[in-house]
């Protein structure tokens, strides 16, 4: 029995890129399915419950006006995770666009395989970023991130005990540390960090230390002091 295709929200003001998106995605050979199109926040909001997409890809500049705000809300409203779509390559409005919550940004010039990729990656689980910007949102101080609301998954985050929060400090806190490094800080053992940052990525649904990471920095989680080390973690 074959996957169900991925389905894809397009929210684009320009007619003929959102046509040419269209047709890349929907032309049956690329494992994905156009479930909805809105050329406009408003239409967005109308159509996004009812499509239910795995991937929302959003322009970041809807009729002249920054589409930022709109991320929370679209992924409140059904959309499953966010890709922008811009022309522009200001640095600050891409990481911000990020921390308002999408998971990757593509250029509008990228190539169509590209635009493609992006969309499987995401859905994924992972993030799609270039270096440069991750590299920003990893040395990027907690206090420096814009004031967050409850967030909807605060499930998650109160779904973590005491000590895979202990492991998530101690990974923020190390900026970019060696699992052995971060084991030996805990005075635990290499296979028992492995043991907690699977039940981390489960509980979080991320996949990778550089997910948990950024994860970690937009939720406030760690970046000051790590907490004291426990032997009975």
């Amino acid at each position: 029995m074959s996957a169900l295709p991925i389905s894809v929200m397009l929210v684009e003001d320009h007619k003929t890129m959102l046509w040419g998106l269209q047709r890349l995605i929907g032309d049956g050979h690329t494992g994905m399915r156009v479930a909805a199109t809105a050329t406009n926040a408003e239409e967005a909001r109308e159509r996004v419950a009812e499509a239910a997409p795995d991937v929302l890809l959003l322009d970041l500049d809807l009729g002249g006006a920054s589409a930022l705000p709109l991320v929370a809300e679209l992924l409140e409203l059904g959309a499953r995770r966010i890709l922008m779509l811009t022309g522009s390559r200001d640095t600050a409005l891409l990481d911000a666009a990020v921390r308002a919550g999408a998971r990757g940004v593509v250029l509008k010039d990228a190539p169509a395989e590209q635009v493609l990729k992006a969309i499987e990656k995401v859905h994924g689980g992972e993030l799609w970023l270039d270096n440069d910007t991750l590299v920003r949102l990893l040395v990027a101080a907690p206090a420096a991130l814009p004031p967050l609301r409850r967030d909807p998954d605060q499930d998650k985050l109160d779904s973590l005990t005491a000590r895979e929060l202990g492991v998530v400090h101690a990974l923020v806190a190390g900026n970019g540390a060696s699992n052995k490094a971060i084991a030996e800080h805990l005075f635990i053992s290499e296979h028992t960090l492995r043991n907690h940052l699977v039940a981390i990525y489960r509980k979080l649904d991320v996949n990778s230390h550089l997910e948990l990471y950024v994860y970690a920095l937009r939720h406030n989680i760690g970046g000051g002091d790590i907490p004291p080390a426990r032997a009975d973690l």
